[in-house]
């Protein structure tokens, strides 16, 4: 029953298509384009065990999910009594439950290799299909399937009304016939009795034996394992077999290779140079399928953890490979049909790209080097969180607290103190230092909400930007959000006026008297966004950041509206999670939409450890499902050239086909078993107008001077004393400049009138 019911409500939105709003118009795709493949045609997608990233491999779910868009690879194990069984590997112990069947595991010598394990060749047909049920391999994948589907026999699949295109990969070949168990004779059955388009094997021996016997129209194809891998028939590394291409030619039509072998990954995981394999093979008229591909396994930094970066690197990006071998063929199919040969739309939808610290999943957030990748990614609109120093410098850092996203802790853990207005733990805060002794630090990668490390190679690279120099950057290319946090601290206790300090900078240069950029302003104070009503130039945004809102009622919606056109949400609240899956859409968009405002949504990340299972570790789909089902307004991510890609490509119109689909939250969910449902929830509570309503800011304090000659801190001056103005962005170093020199002219003087 629950395979039914993901049948329906999954697969059919998924593959088959959900029936848009809009109805599909025709389109003139006009000429096909030419591959670099070997015939031409674009590459094969081969999903290892069917949909195997989601589901068990060659469960039927795995199957169906792939089925019309990719072709089944089955990685053959064999009973005692020549049953043909798919499941990966030499033993049964990873992928099934045959340990709760039998508890004794035995030994074999494998290729050279003592194996101890439960293996296939111990068992009957009968004992397999009877006992033994799939698990998911891969632990960080879901294992609420665990259990529920009997492990794939190849007849019954083969033999049914509609079965799948079928490639059969023939493992261990030389073991099983050291067992008794006659593959060749088993193998060569098979493609006679059922249509296989490919079979493969490891072992040269093996494909020489089949050669001449098989079906004309199956293709025979060589798998090369690693390259240190010793190959069983001629004892060779699989390296030195490879170099004798004309050979391999003589007995298939083609060759299986790990990614690697095409794209190098060098030590540090970075790709090293091409190989020219892909080319050499083709010129002999081999094809050539590349494997290892998975979206949830890491790869090379180069990527970005963007699954569809890697696959374009194979198939857009020189001469193509033939065909991939994925656990992930919606994703592949996707890079293929999609985003290959610059795939892109007249012009990107209404939906705005902006930056989260720039660029911050390639360079460290809030440099030179972050803001200029977003622009040049595609970002609309890139970001500054605006921070203040001891002497008055406007600069961009995400955090305050200097600890986070800089090496502060390594010269000046001395200056740590507590500021419970601000957060609750120590930390060492940019007000107590000057902008001067900033410079010093170096910027560092952060990666908040995963633990996947982040291009190290570039881990402290880039430089920080003052305000000044930040909108200097963006000018006349990009929009942009100055995100201003924590206006009140600074005014009262540390005498910094943030908003004059962003209102002058602004005014310098020009931003209020244009309109060909955005100028988003940002705050979670609305005393703060009161301060910019009266630039019409100006786009105000609040930013909320509880997580456990319910409902926005249609007072409270109306209260933000008096002081911000835009609502900066996490993304939690727009589409709610449970563990790493997603029970619903919520109201929330639709509530502020209501009253005419727009939604932007934070924080959206790459790493497939941010991404929830309905998302098959796609951000992608992530994206699609944020802007066509939730139609959010804006998208705030570390990673724009993700969603720039995305949003320019015609497969990001719904109406189009083909079309990327969005998840449908809660649907996964719900083919879970009872025990792994989530338990009923008190609903949240709504957000109320004092939830979003702040107090006037204070007036601004007077204090001493940064560089007080005893060297203590700066402190609070008499409150009733009216404010001196803070100064624009690096205005302070100027005026003591001034000082300095008005000392030296009256010095000058006194000692001309002594004389």
């Amino acid at each position: 029953m629950l395979r039914r019911l993901f049948l329906i409500s999954l697969l059919l939105h998924t593959i088959v298509a959900q029936k848009p709003e809009v109805p599909n118009l025709p389109q003139d795709k006009g000429p096909a384009q030419r591959w670099s493949t070997l015939s031409g045609n674009e590459p094969l997608v081969i999903a290892r065990g069917g949909f195997s990233g989601l589901f068990p491999e060659g469960t039927p779910d795995a199957i169906s999910l792939s089925q019309d868009i990719s072709i089944l690879l089955c990685n053959l194990q064999l009973a005692q009594d020549g049953g043909a069984f798919c499941i990966t590997g030499i033993t049964l112990d990873n992928a099934t439950t045959i340990e709760t069947f039998d508890p004794k595991a035995k030994s074999y010598n494998v290729n050279g290799k003592d194996v101890r394990g439960h293996f296939s060749v111990d068992y009957t047909s009968i004992q397999i299909d009877q006992n033994i049920t799939m698990n998911q391999a891969i632990y960080s994948r879901p294992n609420f399937y665990d259990g529920m589907y009997h492990v794939l026999n190849v007849d019954p699949l083969l033999s049914g009304k509609s079965p799948p295109r079928f490639w059969l990969n023939v493992q261990n070949a030389e073991f099983y016939t050291q067992n008794g168990v006659q593959v060749v004779d088993i193998v060569l059955d098979l493609l006679g009795s059922y249509k296989i388009e490919f079979v493969s094997s490891s072992d040269l021996g093996f494909l020489k034996s089949i050669k001449g016997k098989s079906n004309k129209a199956t293709k025979v194809v060589f798998k090369l394992l690693n390259a240190d891998d010793v190959e069983p028939s001629t004892k060779q590394p699989y390296s030195s077999v490879l170099k004798d291409l004309a050979t391999i030619k003589s007995f298939s039509s083609g060759i299986m290779v790990p990614k690697e072998y095409i794209w190098p990954l060098k030590p540090d995981k970075y790709l090293g140079p091409a190989t020219t394999l892909v080319a050499d093979a083709h010129k002999l008229g081999l094809e050539v399928y590349a494997s290892g591909f998975a979206n949830d396994l890491v790869s090379s930094y180069n990527y970005s953890y963007d699954p569809t970066a890697e696959y374009l690197q194979f198939i857009d990006n020189g001469e193509s490979v033939d065909g991939v071998i994925t656990d992930f063929p919606v994703t592949a199919s996707n890079a293929i049909a999609c985003f290959a040969h610059n795939n892109t739309s007249p012009q990107k939808g209404p939906t705005l790209i902006i930056s989260n610290n720039g660029a911050s999943g390639v360079y460290p957030g809030n440099t030179d080097l972050a803001y200029k990748q977003a622009i040049d990614d595609g970002a609309d609109i890139i970001d500054c969180q605006v921070q203040m120093t001891k002497d008055g410098i406007a600069f961009c850092s995400n955090n305050t607290d200097l600890t986070v996203g800089t090496t502060a802790m390594t010269k000046f853990m001395s200056r740590s103190s507590s500021v419970p207005e601000i957060q609750s733990k120590s930390g060492i805060f940019s007000f107590d230092l000057t902008w001067s002794e900033i410079q010093t630090l170096k910027p560092q990668m952060t990666s908040k909400g995963s633990d996947l490390v982040r291009n190290p190679a570039n881990k402290n690279s880039g430089k920080f930007v003052t305000l000044t120099e930040f909108l200097e950057l963006a000018k006349t290319k990009v929009g942009i959000l100055i995100d201003i946090q924590n206006a009140n601290y600074l005014a009262s206790k540390k005498g910094l006026d943030i908003v004059s300090a962003v209102t002058t900078a602004l005014s310098n240069a020009t931003f209020d008297k244009q309109s060909a950029k955005q100028v988003l302003i940002q705050s979670d104070d609305s005393s703060v966004l009161s301060k910019f009503k009266d630039i019409p130039s100006y786009k105000r945004v609040m930013k909320l950041s509880n997580e456990n809102m319910g409902d926005i009622p249609k007072q409270t919606a109306e209260e933000i509206k008096k002081y911000a056109d835009a609502v900066n949400l996490p993304k939690t609240t727009i589409i709610k999670p449970y563990g790493s899956m997603l029970t619903g859409v919520t109201n929330v968009v639709k509530e502020l939409k209501a009253v005419n405002i727009s939604v932007f949504v934070y924080t959206l990340k790459n790493e497939y450890t941010t991404l929830a299972f309905d998302y098959w570790a796609d951000p992608n789909i992530e994206i699609a499902t944020l802007i066509q089902t939730a139609k959010v307004d804006g998208i705030v991510t570390d990673f724009p050239a993700t969603a720039s890609r995305f949003m320019r490509s015609t497969c990001s119109d719904p109406t189009r086909d083909p079309t990327i689909l969005p998840a449908i939250p809660g649907d996964l969910l719900s083919t879970f078993p009872s025990d792994a449902q989530p338990p009923a929830q008190a609903p949240l509570p709504p957000l109320e107008v004092d939830q979003v309503v702040d107090p006037p800011l204070p007036a601004v304090a007077k204090t001493q001077p940064a560089n007080a000659p005893d060297g203590s801190e700066s402190q609070p001056a008499d409150a009733a004393s009216p404010p001196p103005p803070t100064p624009p962005s690096g205005a302070r170093a100027n005026v003591a400049n001034c000082g300095i020199c008005l000392a030296a002219v009256w010095l000058f003087a006194m000692l001309f009138t002594c004389l």
